[in-house]
């Protein structure tokens, strides 16, 4: 595989690699905030071999299949293979995308289901307030990542929990309780740049 060399200006071409021991250790750690210890599940699967492989600052979710055939593909025209996860940012924290959301919402080990009056606000982007609060995953810690779902178990997106289960039984209803990361409204307003 070909590497960017940039300690002596000397660019070269990027292309799809597996995830470095560092990236690896960044992205798991964020992956497990979501699924815990299902992250085996989406590897070890029993359709067919899966990986993760990184290109451009992103991180990809791509059957191995897929990727033997895409070794037919000019690696200057490969613009992406797979799902994309999300992505390295420039100080090297990991920030999942909305597309991941298939991936983690089977495998959620803390979920927070939301009333619908709630469900129009946090699609466009905003936090979840206590009032629309439908159910919460007991034993759920506060900070820890949750996927949040309509009441008619539907996934809308991903948050943080504000509050832990037993916090959140005696809030005031204007309290937050899941602060907002990515929604499926992202694809709308975000169409550009979800790649």
């Amino acid at each position: 595989n070909i590497v960017l060399d940039i300690t002596k200006n000397n660019f070269k071409e990027i292309v799809m690699r597996p995830l470095t021991e560092e990236e690896t250790k960044i992205f798991f750690s964020k992956l497990s905030k979501y699924i815990g210890k299902n992250i085996r599940l989406l590897i070890q699967r029993q359709d067919e071999e899966y990986c993760f492989r990184y290109h451009k600052d992103r991180v990809y979710y791509v059957s191995e299949e897929l990727m033997r055939k895409a070794q037919n593909v000019p690696r200057k025209e490969l613009m992406s293979l797979g799902t994309c996860l999300g992505k390295f940012t420039k100080s090297k924290k990991f920030k999942l995308h909305i597309t991941a959301l298939p991936y983690l919402a089977p495998y959620a080990t803390n979920k927070v289901w939301i009333k619908q009056s709630q469900e129009l606000s946090f699609v466009y982007g905003n936090h979840v307030v206590k009032s629309g609060l439908g159910r919460i995953t007991e034993g759920t810690d506060r900070y820890q990542g949750v996927v949040v779902f309509s009441m008619n178990d539907i996934p809308l997106g991903f948050g943080v929990a504000a509050r832990s289960t037993d916090e959140c039984r005696g809030l005031d209803p204007a309290e937050i309780v899941v602060l907002h990361q990515a929604d499926v409204g992202e694809y709308l307003r975000s169409e550009s740049t979800l790649t």
